[in-house]
């Protein structure tokens, strides 16, 4: 089963390889994990998908509501929490092809945010659901280079 971990930590050396390493040394694979500072300076979110059954999960989280300098932990369940993710494609356009990819664009409101004589860079967000329709949309143009966030949630 796939689940999705809040973790907000105080800013201190060390936190996120004690958070990722209390995960790893429990058997979970990690999906994605992401770190970014919150509106208060002196904490981060670390958002975590990972796979596993619910009871090994529901260890792993008492452990790492254990962990110095974890503020607060949250699994979210299905439905409690908006889900999305941020993706950054460099996809070879031409002459020929480039209103074709701003029409898929404009379909999954993705912002072109540069362009080159031979590619664009198209930045989009999205639930994992619209991320991968709009990959099968533009693999076909060539995707140079590809930049995933990985899932990112806030509580409803």
């Amino acid at each position: 089963m796939r689940h999705t971990i809040s973790v907000l930590v105080e800013n201190k050396f060390g936190v996120l390889a004690r958070v990722a390493g209390m995960f790893s040394g429990r058997g979970f694979n990690i999906d994605s994990l992401n770190v970014a500072p919150t509106n208060h300076s002196e904490l981060s979110r670390i958002t975590v998908v990972l796979k596993g059954d619910d009871a090994a999960l529901d260890l792993a989280i008492k452990q790492l509501r254990k962990l110095v300098n974890v503020v607060k932990v949250i699994d979210y369940k299905e439905g409690e929490a908006v889900l999305r993710e941020l993706l950054l494609a460099k996809i070879r356009a031409d002459a020929n092809t480039r209103s074709e990819i701003i029409q898929i664009c404009d379909i999954f409101r993705a912002k072109i945010v540069n362009v080159s004589a031979d590619s664009v860079i198209v930045e989009m967000t999205g639930n994992k659901n619209k991320v991968m329709a709009f990959l099968g949309l533009i693999e076909p143009f060539e995707i140079i280079e590809l930049a995933r966030t990985g899932r990112l949630a806030l509580t409803r």
